[in-house]
């Protein structure tokens, strides 16, 4: 009896460790599905996002385009010029001619700083923004104004020392968001004497803090000007907010702060060893040239200043540093957080301090203390607003679900494109492509460099043969038309642009009264389209100027007209409609 028990149990110790075996193999392969799809996920945002910035380097073309042959432009608005080129605000002749006018109300009850500004100061910020208040704009203008003061007596490097005994902590990105400078300043401490840092740029756009960011960085800065170092980013840029969000954010009674950006060091250089920049160096940096640009003059950094006198066109001056830190501007996901806070490559490493980049869970955020004579040490962090992590495949589903719906508004506003090049590829006129036809048609029209094959189980319908129906890429989804009249292929185009024409638009509104003529509007289109090469005809854009003039009287809503042009996506009209039922 004995040995049949063993018998019998050796069986059932046999069967659960087959069965074991058997989950831990489908558990395999379910989690490696799912990084994959978060893989590809964040291959979406990256790919989109550089495809902005492609795209932001030939808006800044546009401008010297525009300059060169927009007719009677000096006449016109010679402002056009120094807002986009020149120094960007005069010196006031007193700070009070723009303070004095603001008073804080006896019914504020957000923080008061007292300047001259102190430790005290910082913390009382710190408790308010936590807290979600408002610091008041006469302090915001106070606080910009003394920055400035400072910004303007140093150089365009700041030098800085360290020791084994005091170290010096260097952030990334934040982006805007103030959740990771807190949790920043709750593992590593607030600003200090003994507590140095470098914020490397990018504070701001894309989040939706960024002023509060600001402030208690400069204010730190003006507490601690020998201890708290800021390098100027390329999206501390008039023309990169207005892209990016941060405009809308201050408005116009905080103009003063792109004077501040222009003021803002471009890097900072640790023990005559690190230099630490943002965006990177080339094998022709040359930091002597660097050293004596006049920074205040480069308005925007998508447009650079002119050469200096005397430099030669074609020498070469570097000076070699053991390693350069720069942000990284490829963001990757928790689980390859390290390609993307300890990146080394030519003795380069890259930082990048906003977590949840794209979207909550995408990406962990870093930051690096330095001392000398010590191999440098990386901290990561991650800020969740929830009590525990969300389960991986629900941090995947939210991912991916925001890329999809990002890539399907790139898709719809190239449909009329889409459709030609499918057509081309479609010679019996079936409707349907195979899988690499697809493909092709999607990578040759887009230029995104995305893993078709992969994502199209999201993005279209396939019958059993595995052939696509290729106008199912455009199914749930389409572009609102604010004039109903208008051809679909105009609608798109200015759906496609209408970042940049906001943009060229708010530099031309020179009174920022959000109009401007019928005849500005079509001598601008006529140059923006033949800069960009879009075959619209010029009778579509004189008519469509015609309808936009809503009361007649010559001018032009455009800020109101762009909003008009969104996407719908089928499914949030049903999730709408059916809310009611849950």
């Amino acid at each position: 009896m004995g040995c049949g028990t063993s018998s019998v149990t050796d069986t059932r110790s046999e069967q659960v460790l087959k069965a074991a075996l058997v989950i831990q193999n489908w558990y395999r392969g379910y989690s490696t599905r799912l990084k994959a799809r978060q893989r590809y996920a964040l291959t979406i945002f990256q790919s989109i996002e550089y495809a902005d910035e492609q795209g932001q380097l030939q808006l800044s073309n546009f401008f010297s385009f525009m300059l060169e042959n927009y007719a009677h432009i000096h006449e016109k608005d010679p402002e056009i010029v120094a807002r986009l080129f020149g120094s960007t605000l005069q010196d006031y002749k007193d700070r009070q001619d723009y303070v004095a006018f603001v008073d804080v109300p006896n019914s504020y009850n957000g923080p008061r700083l007292q300047f001259p500004l102190t430790f005290t100061d910082i913390d009382l910020l710190v408790d308010a923004f936590k807290q979600q208040q408002i610091l008041h704009a006469r302090y915001v203008l106070e606080v910009l104004f003394e920055t400035k003061k400072v910004l303007k007596q140093m150089p365009n490097f700041t030098h800085v020392k360290t020791s084994p005994s005091k170290e010096i902590t260097i952030c990334g990105d934040l982006h805007g968001k103030l959740d990771d400078l807190l949790l920043i300043f709750y593992k590593n401490g607030l600003p200090s004497g003994s507590n140095s840092y470098i914020f490397n740029g990018d504070f701001v756009d894309r989040g939706r803090n960024s002023i509060e960011i600001l402030m208690i960085l400069f204010v730190s800065f003006l507490v601690y000007p020998n201890d708290l170092h800021l390098n100027r980013g390329n999206h501390e840029d008039f023309m990169m907010n207005l892209r990016y969000g941060f405009t809308k954010e201050i408005l116009c009674k905080y103009k003063i702060l792109e004077d501040v950006y222009t003021w803002l060091p471009i890097g900072t250089i640790i023990d005559n060893e690190i230099l630490v920049i943002h965006g990177g160096i080339s094998e022709s940096t040359d930091l002597n040239l660097l050293h004596r640009v006049e920074r205040h003059k480069m308005k925007s950094v998508l447009m650079p200043p002119t050469p200096l006198d005397g430099d030669p066109d074609t020498s070469v001056k570097k000076k070699k540093f053991n390693a350069t830190i720069v942000p990284q501007e490829v963001k990757t996901s928790a689980s390859h957080s390290e390609q993307l806070t300890k990146h080394e490559w030519e003795q380069v490493i890259t930082i990048f301090s906003a977590s949840n980049y794209y979207e909550e869970g995408s990406n962990r955020g870093a930051y690096i203390k330095l001392s000398s004579g010590m191999a440098p040490r990386f901290f990561q962090y991650q800020v969740t607003r929830a009590t525990c992590l969300r389960p991986l495949y629900q941090r995947v589903n939210a991912i991916e679900s925001s890329a999809i719906r990002i890539l399907r508004e790139r898709i719809i506003a190239r449909k009329t494109d889409l459709i030609h090049a499918f057509q081309l590829q479609d010679r019996s006129k079936s409707g349907k492509l195979s899988m690499s036809q697809w493909a092709f048609s999607m990578e040759n029209t887009l230029g995104l460099n995305l893993p078709w094959r992969s994502l199209s189980s999201r993005l279209v319908t396939t019958d059993t043969n595995g052939d696509i129906n290729y106008m199912s890429s455009f199914q749930d989804i389409h572009i609102q038309k604010p004039v109903k009249e208008a051809q679909s292929t105009l609608i798109e185009t200015l759906y496609r642009y209408r970042s940049d024409l906001q943009i060229i638009f708010n530099v031309i509104d020179s009174d920022h009264s959000g109009l401007i003529s019928v005849e500005e509007f079509r001598s601008m289109w006529k140059l923006f389209n033949s800069h960009y090469n879009i075959h619209i005809d010029d009778f579509q854009i004189d008519e469509l100027a015609e309808r936009m003039d809503l009361n007649k009287d010559g001018s032009i809503d455009f800020n109101e007209f762009l909003k008009a042009f969104h996407v719908v996506h089928k499914l949030d009209k049903l999730n709408k409609s059916g809310s009611g039922l849950l």
